[in-house]
């Protein structure tokens, strides 16, 4: 009995020590213009610069506990991949890709522009979104995404407006697209 009880000590201490550690080792990030965040780092094996910009949206979803955020990611001056991450449960897919990869489709406003996308849905959690989508999010003032969600259907709102385009071009190799 005295051992189990060692041994739970030990182990949420340990557990303890490694939430701290990671706390502590995440970065701030810093201001990319707006409400935009950029935050650095350097792959260790390869010595890649890996840069990612964050978006956090200006209202909360139904049944969601943080607010919905856009994330940019890129790679050695390079675009890779840019995320809608509504942090609320996501309907199924409803459509096919072209490659037969499960997608979503939303409709997008893009300042007075309306569309209707097919993004890639990933387990549940995310939507990847198209490269023009992107391009034309970085120099956008109103962003909107009208999305099922097991709550039903609900509209994210972000503030996308004074992003540095220089740094996401420097660090993504894109540049902003009229919607």
């Amino acid at each position: 009995m005295k051992v189990g009880l060692n041994f739970r000590k030990a182990i949420t201490s340990a557990i303890l020590s490694l939430s701290c550690v990671a706390v502590f080792a995440q970065d701030a990030g810093q201001s990319a213009g707006g409400k935009w965040k950029m935050y650095e780092a350097e792959d260790k094996m390869t010595a890649a610069r890996k840069v990612r910009f964050e978006l956090e949206g200006d209202n909360y979803l139904r049944g969601a506990d943080r607010k919905p955020r856009v994330v940019l990611f890129c790679n050695n001056g390079k675009f890779q991949l840019g995320d809608f991450r509504p942090n609320v449960r996501i309907a199924p897919p409803n459509r096919p890709g072209f490659w037969s990869q499960p997608q979503m489709e939303v409709t997008v406003r893009l300042n007075d522009s309306h569309s209707n996308h097919g993004w890639n849905w990933v387990k549940g959690e995310f939507l990847a979104m198209d490269k023009g989508t992107v391009r034309e999010l970085i120099g956008a003032n109103i962003f909107k995404v009208e999305l099922p969600t097991s709550q039903g259907v609900q509209i994210a709102e972000f503030s996308p407006a004074d992003l540095d385009t220089s740094l996401v071009s420097k660090a993504c190799g894109i540049t902003p697209k009229k919607p």
